[in-house]
Parts: structure tokens; C-alpha cells; sequence
């Protein structure tokens, strides 16, 4: 699939400082960029993961470390929006994959911008000396505020899964790499384990891998190896259910034993990179009459990974908080024509459920999702009401949970993370 993201925005969003987004579904773990989709870390040797999530009950939610620039999202923000409480696991999104080993992203926002009391989680204010800052230290407070709150580093995305073939070479030395990374001694305390976004695995995302259908799953042996039972290993993976698709390149069913769960990025399945059309909804539950790709909906996506053999309770359900859409319009329903795609705040293509729900309310629900036509603008995007639709199905296939990108998406008062509660 498509997209530009984690779905998983992330293409562009970042500003100078800030390095990438991720992308996710078929494309990617995020949102972003045309085959793109969003996409998608560590873990603390003194915080090992001792609580597990009953199945069905995980909320795992991507927090970006680009946000902290034009969106003004902070960690803060997931304390005042209520969705802290809401939430079992973070995914920070995103550290880098280069020369074969994991690397830091944006090491300002992570370690080193300075925050005032009024911006910090806990209102107090960060001082010149103290030996961690930025968001890192943002996360420790939060967490000392939700004590059950487990936080993973997510490496990778659609903007850096290039890095990945060349780590699945050596995949201890890159276990070796991101062990050291993640469990440094001065974050080591932040962090529960490590989430992996290659977009994709001897596949093609912002550009080609060719390294084998058993890389993926040798590249995660070798995690589970390093990091132990004790923290959390996890991935996030394609939704292409097609048959020869980005599922079948890679031998997800036989890395399944070294994750403690997939988040497969069950968004960006359409998108304006498809200029002119036919307009879907990017993250369909189910199929409905004249959808453009067969097998490009969530449910199918499900029933592929099951049928591989990997358990139910490994599988979270992906939610998009976020919309796609696309610019002159005639037609109301899925399946118009388009002249390109919608303007959107950061991205054209683009924008946050906060911002479309007022902006392009919705007008109508296919396949379980919802879309919106306003003037000669087709967003289509998921509401309160279709994620408790998508609930009903996560807990009706025994899934393990929820996972959605991402949380700069969601309003100020956490109308979507309610939801999926």
C-alpha cells in the first residue's frame, strides 16, 4: 500500500531538526507518501516488563518525536488529554537504522530541548545541568505519574527502513547496536523494549529491499536474543493481504515466536497518490461493492495473518487517527474522480481528525469507516462511532488490542482513545 507516513505523516513533517516520518500500512506504519504508509524501542534492564496487558486489552499509541516542532504536541499533551490513563503501551517513533545499526533520531527533541514548568509533564521546570532533558526526561515523568505505562523506541518508518537491509546482514550486531542504544545508562529507565518499522522486508517501500524472506525473521530472532524475555520485542508490519504481496515476502509467521505482538498498519490502504482517483476510505474494515483493490481492507489483512498461523493475541488492530483525501470531487460516494489531492495543514493528502472534524465532517460510512464530502473535497477517515465498530471486531477475533498512529491526531480532550476504551 501506499502512503507516506506510521500512517504510522511522516514524510515531511519533520522540520529541520527533526528527521522523518514513518509511514505505514501496505506502504508504510504512518502516514505519508505514495507507496507509503505510516510506520513505525527499547528497553530498560532495571524495568523489565513484568505487567502484560490482558489480550484484547492493549492501547498502544505512537507518539512522533517531530511533533515537539510545528504541531506543539508534547509529552505533556498525552498527560492533559486524558489519554495517558487510557494508554498500556507508547511507541516513540522514531530512532534511525544506518551503517547497520540503530541510531538516534532527532537527539535535540530526544535528550536535550529544555522545558519550562508550565510545558513539563510534571511543572517543573528543566535546568541547565541536569544530565537528561527533551523528551526522554518528558516520558520518565509521565511514566512516574502511570506507573503500569510501558514506553518502546520505535526504529525505522517509511522515511529510514533503507538502513534495514544492510543491519539484516549482521543481525547481532544490529541487536547489539540497539540493545546498547535503547538500554543506555542514561535512559535505560525510560524505555521497555524496542518496536521494529522496516517498510518492508524484502519488499518495496521508499525504496526496495532485496535481502530475503528470511531476513525479518532472522533480524528478529537476533532482538529477542539480545534484549531477553524480559522486554518487549514488537513490529510493526505491512497489511498487504494480496497474494504475492509485501505479506508474503517475508516470513512473518516464522518471526512471530520472538514478538510479543505485530501492529500491522491497517490504514493507507488508498490514498491520493492516486492523483485522479477512484476516491476510498484509507482504512476500510471491510470490503464493499467497487472497492479498488481486492483484498485491501482490514479484515483481510486479519484473516491473512491468522491463517499463517500467528496466534490472535499477537495481532493489534490499527487505527489511523488521521484522514486522506483528495481535491476536485463531483461525487459524493467512494469511487469518484479527483484532480489531486486535498490540501492539509502539514501535507497535502493529509490532515489530523481533529482538524476534519469540523473542517469536512463526515457524510456517510462504507465498508466500516467513514468519508466526507465537502465542496469538491473527499476525506474519508474514522470517527468515534467506527471505531467502536472496529472494537467490536478486535474483540470478536480474540486480537491482542489497539494500536494507532498517532497521538498529535487525536483532539485536546482524547475523543478517539476514548473510543477505543
Amino acid at each position: 500500500m501506499v502512503r507516506p507516513h506510521r500512517s504510522r505523516f511522516r514524510t515531511l513533517l519533520a522540520t529541520a531538526c527533526c528527521a522523518a516520518l514513518g509511514a505505514g500500512l501496505l506502504a508504510g506504519a504512518g502516514a505519508t507518501t505514495a507507496t507509503a504508509q505510516p510506520s513505525h524501542a527499547t528497553t530498560a534492564t532495571s524495568t523489565t516488563a513484568t505487567t502484560t496487558a490482558a489480550a484484547g486489552s492493549k492501547v498502544v499509541g505512537y507518539f512522533t518525536e517531530w511533533g515537539v516542532y510545528d504541531r506543539n504536541y508534547h509529552v505533556k499533551n498525552i498527560e492533559t488529554s486524558g489519554s495517558a490513563a487510557k494508554l498500556t503501551h507508547i511507541n516513540y517513533a522514531f530512532g534511525n537504522v544506518t551503517g547497520g545499526k540503530c541510531a538516534m533520531g532527532d537527539a535535540y527533541a530526544a535528550t536535550d530541548k529544555a522545558y519550562t514548568a508550565a510545558q513539563s509533564v510534571d511543572g517543573v521546570a528543566d535546568t541547565w545541568d541536569q544530565p537528561l532533558r527533551g523528551n526522554f526526561n518528558q516520558l520518565r515523568k509521565l511514566k512516574k505519574l502511570h506507573p503500569n505505562l510501558k514506553v518502546l523506541w520505535s526504529f525505522g518508518g517509511w522515511t529510514w527502513s533503507s538502513g534495514f537491509g544492510e543491519a539484516a546482514r549482521n543481525p547481532a550486531a544490529f541487536a547489539q547496536s540497539c540493545y546498547d542504544l535503547v538500554e543506555n545508562s542514561k535512559w535505560a529507565d525510560v524505555f521497555d523494549g524496542i518496536d521494529i518499522d522496516w517498510e518492508y522486508p524484502n519488499a518495496c517501500g521508499l525504496s526496495c529491499d532485496t535481502s530475503g524472506k528470511a531476513a525479518y525473521k532472522n533480524l528478529m530472532a537476533a532482538l529477542r536474543a539480545k534484549f531477553g524475555s524480559g522486554n518487549l520485542v514488537t513490529s510493526a508490519i505491512t497489511a498487504d493481504a494480496t497474494s504475492g504481496g509485501k505479506i508474503d515476502a517475508a516470513d512473518y509467521a516464522g518471526a512471530a515466536q520472538y514478538v510479543n505482538w505485530y501492529n500491522p498498519m491497517t490504514y493507507d490502504y488508498f490514498g491520493a497518490w492516486d492523483a485522479t482517483g477512484p476516491t476510498a476510505p484509507h482504512s476500510p474494515l471491510n470490503s464493499y461493492s467497487g472497492i479498488p483493490k481486492a483484498n485491501f481492507y482490514t479484515s483481510a489483512t486479519i484473516a491473512k495473518l491468522k491463517g499463517l498461523g500467528i496466534p490472535a493475541s499477537k495481532l493489534l488492530l490499527g487505527i489511523g487517527f488521521y484522514g486522506r483525501g483528495w481535491t476536485g470531487v463531483t461525487q459524493a460516494a467512494p469511487g469518484g474522480t479527483a484532480t489531486g489531492p486535498a490540501a492539509g495543514t502539514y501535507e497535502q493528502g493529509i490532515d489530523d481528525y481533529k482538524v476534519l472534524k469540523t473542517k469536512c465532517p463526515a457524510t456517510g460510512t462504507v465498508g466500516g469507516t467513514a468519508y466526507a464530502k465537502c465542496g469538491s473535497n473527499w476525506w474519508s477517515y474514522d470517527t468515534p462511532s467506527t471505531i467502536a465498530g472496529k472494537m467490536t471486531y478486535k474483540n470478536a477475533q480474540g486480537l491482542g488490542g489497539t494500536f494507532f498512529w498517532e497521538l498529535s491526531g487525536d483532539t485536546s480532550g482524547g475523543e478517539l482513545i476514548k473510543a477505543i476504551n
